[in-house]
Protein backbone atom coordinates (compact mmCIF):
# COMPACT_ATOMS: atom_id res chain seq x y z
CA UNK A 1 0.00 0.00 0.00
CA UNK A 2 2.83 2.35 0.84
CA UNK A 3 4.49 1.70 -2.55
CA UNK A 4 1.20 2.44 -4.31
CA UNK A 5 0.87 5.78 -2.51
CA UNK A 6 4.46 6.65 -3.32
CA UNK A 7 3.92 5.80 -7.01
CA UNK A 8 0.72 7.86 -7.09
CA UNK A 9 2.54 10.79 -5.49
CA UNK A 10 5.37 10.63 -8.04
CA UNK A 11 2.90 10.47 -10.95
CA UNK A 12 0.97 13.43 -9.54
CA UNK A 13 4.20 15.42 -9.08
CA UNK A 14 5.22 14.71 -12.66
CA UNK A 15 1.83 15.87 -13.96
CA UNK A 16 2.02 19.07 -11.93
CA UNK A 17 5.59 19.72 -13.05
CA UNK A 18 4.70 19.15 -16.71
CA UNK A 19 1.69 21.44 -16.48
CA UNK A 20 -1.13 21.55 -18.96
CA UNK A 21 -0.43 21.45 -22.68
CA UNK A 22 -0.79 25.08 -23.71
CA UNK A 23 -0.10 26.99 -26.87
CA UNK A 24 2.97 29.22 -26.66
CA UNK A 25 0.90 32.40 -26.39
CA UNK A 26 -1.34 34.85 -28.19
CA UNK A 27 -0.43 36.90 -31.25
CA UNK A 28 -2.18 39.13 -33.70
CA UNK A 29 -2.16 37.89 -37.26
CA UNK A 30 -3.43 39.79 -40.31
CA UNK A 31 -4.65 38.54 -43.67
CA UNK A 32 -4.66 40.97 -46.59
CA UNK A 33 -7.39 40.02 -49.04
CA UNK A 34 -9.28 41.79 -51.85
CA UNK A 35 -11.87 42.85 -49.26
CA UNK A 36 -9.36 44.44 -46.87
CA UNK A 37 -7.07 43.53 -44.00
CA UNK A 38 -8.56 41.13 -41.47
CA UNK A 39 -7.00 40.81 -37.99
CA UNK A 40 -7.20 37.68 -35.84
CA UNK A 41 -6.09 36.98 -32.30
CA UNK A 42 -4.45 33.57 -32.48
CA UNK A 43 -3.08 31.04 -30.08
CA UNK A 44 0.25 29.68 -31.25
CA UNK A 45 0.73 25.91 -31.41
CA UNK A 46 4.44 25.60 -32.14
CA UNK A 47 5.37 22.36 -30.43
CA UNK A 48 4.24 18.80 -31.04
CA UNK A 49 2.02 18.51 -27.97
CA UNK A 50 0.16 21.77 -28.70
CA UNK A 51 -0.22 20.89 -32.39
CA UNK A 52 -1.59 17.43 -31.53
CA UNK A 53 -4.23 18.86 -29.21
CA UNK A 54 -5.09 21.92 -31.30
CA UNK A 55 -8.70 23.01 -30.81
CA UNK A 56 -9.91 19.56 -29.72
CA UNK A 57 -12.65 19.41 -27.07
CA UNK A 58 -13.56 23.09 -27.36
CA UNK A 59 -17.24 23.93 -27.63
CA UNK A 60 -16.79 27.40 -29.12
CA UNK A 61 -14.33 29.68 -30.88
CA UNK A 62 -15.19 33.38 -31.01
CA UNK A 63 -15.13 35.19 -34.34
CA UNK A 64 -11.81 36.90 -34.87
CA UNK A 65 -9.94 34.24 -32.89
CA UNK A 66 -8.09 31.17 -34.05
CA UNK A 67 -5.09 28.92 -33.67
CA UNK A 68 -1.93 29.11 -35.76
CA UNK A 69 -0.04 25.84 -36.11
CA UNK A 70 3.64 26.61 -36.78
CA UNK A 71 5.62 23.69 -38.21
CA UNK A 72 8.89 25.72 -38.34
CA UNK A 73 9.64 24.60 -41.93
CA UNK A 74 7.71 23.94 -45.13
CA UNK A 75 6.31 20.51 -45.81
CA UNK A 76 3.07 18.70 -46.55
CA UNK A 77 0.76 18.36 -43.54
CA UNK A 78 -2.67 16.92 -42.90
CA UNK A 79 -5.29 17.46 -40.24
CA UNK A 80 -8.47 15.79 -39.04
CA UNK A 81 -11.37 16.84 -36.86
CA UNK A 82 -11.44 13.97 -34.37
CA UNK A 83 -12.55 15.30 -30.96
CA UNK A 84 -13.15 18.76 -32.45
CA UNK A 85 -16.72 19.86 -31.79
CA UNK A 86 -16.87 23.01 -33.91
CA UNK A 87 -16.65 23.43 -37.68
CA UNK A 88 -13.44 25.14 -38.75
CA UNK A 89 -11.88 26.73 -41.80
CA UNK A 90 -8.32 25.43 -42.19
CA UNK A 91 -6.11 27.95 -43.96
CA UNK A 92 -2.88 26.35 -45.23
CA UNK A 93 -0.06 28.93 -45.47
CA UNK A 94 3.24 28.62 -47.35
CA UNK A 95 6.53 29.75 -45.89
CA UNK A 96 6.36 33.01 -47.85
CA UNK A 97 3.12 33.92 -46.03
CA UNK A 98 0.83 33.23 -49.00
CA UNK A 99 -2.28 31.10 -48.57
CA UNK A 100 -1.95 27.87 -50.53
CA UNK A 101 -5.36 26.35 -49.88
CA UNK A 102 -8.44 26.68 -47.66
CA UNK A 103 -10.52 23.76 -46.39
CA UNK A 104 -13.83 25.42 -45.55
CA UNK A 105 -16.39 24.32 -42.96
CA UNK A 106 -14.68 21.10 -41.92
CA UNK A 107 -16.94 18.47 -40.41
CA UNK A 108 -16.85 18.28 -36.60
CA UNK A 109 -15.70 14.93 -35.13
CA UNK A 110 -14.70 13.58 -38.56
CA UNK A 111 -11.65 11.36 -39.03
CA UNK A 112 -11.47 12.29 -42.71
CA UNK A 113 -7.96 13.50 -43.54
CA UNK A 114 -7.70 17.14 -44.67
CA UNK A 115 -4.40 17.52 -46.60
CA UNK A 116 -2.50 20.75 -47.18
CA UNK A 117 -2.22 20.11 -50.92
CA UNK A 118 1.45 21.02 -50.93
CA UNK A 119 4.25 22.22 -48.68
CA UNK A 120 3.18 24.71 -46.00
CA UNK A 121 4.85 26.37 -43.02
CA UNK A 122 1.67 26.92 -41.00
CA UNK A 123 -2.05 26.30 -40.73
CA UNK A 124 -4.54 28.80 -39.35
CA UNK A 125 -7.78 27.41 -37.93
CA UNK A 126 -10.70 29.81 -37.56
CA UNK A 127 -14.43 29.32 -37.06
CA UNK A 128 -16.11 27.69 -40.06
CA UNK A 129 -17.37 30.10 -42.69
CA UNK A 130 -14.88 32.86 -41.86
CA UNK A 131 -12.91 32.65 -45.11
CA UNK A 132 -16.01 32.95 -47.31
CA UNK A 133 -17.54 35.68 -45.11
CA UNK A 134 -14.37 37.81 -45.25
CA UNK A 135 -13.42 36.99 -48.84
CA UNK A 136 -10.16 35.28 -47.85
CA UNK A 137 -8.78 33.20 -50.73
CA UNK A 138 -5.69 31.28 -51.88
CA UNK A 139 -2.92 33.71 -52.80
CA UNK A 140 -3.81 36.19 -50.06
CA UNK A 141 -0.93 37.25 -47.82
CA UNK A 142 -0.74 36.45 -44.11
CA UNK A 143 1.32 38.72 -41.85
CA UNK A 144 2.65 37.09 -38.69
CA UNK A 145 5.99 37.11 -36.88
CA UNK A 146 6.66 33.57 -38.13
CA UNK A 147 6.73 34.87 -41.72
CA UNK A 148 8.98 37.82 -40.87
CA UNK A 149 11.76 38.42 -43.36
CA UNK A 150 10.07 36.42 -46.10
Amino acid sequence: MRALRWTAFILFALLVAAGPVRPAGLQTLEIASKTGVHAFTVEIADNEAAREKGLMFRKELPEGNGMLFDFHSDGPVSFWMQNTYISLDMIFIRGDGRILRIAENTEPLSTRIVPSGGPVRAVLEVIGGTARKLGIAPGDRVASPIFKGR
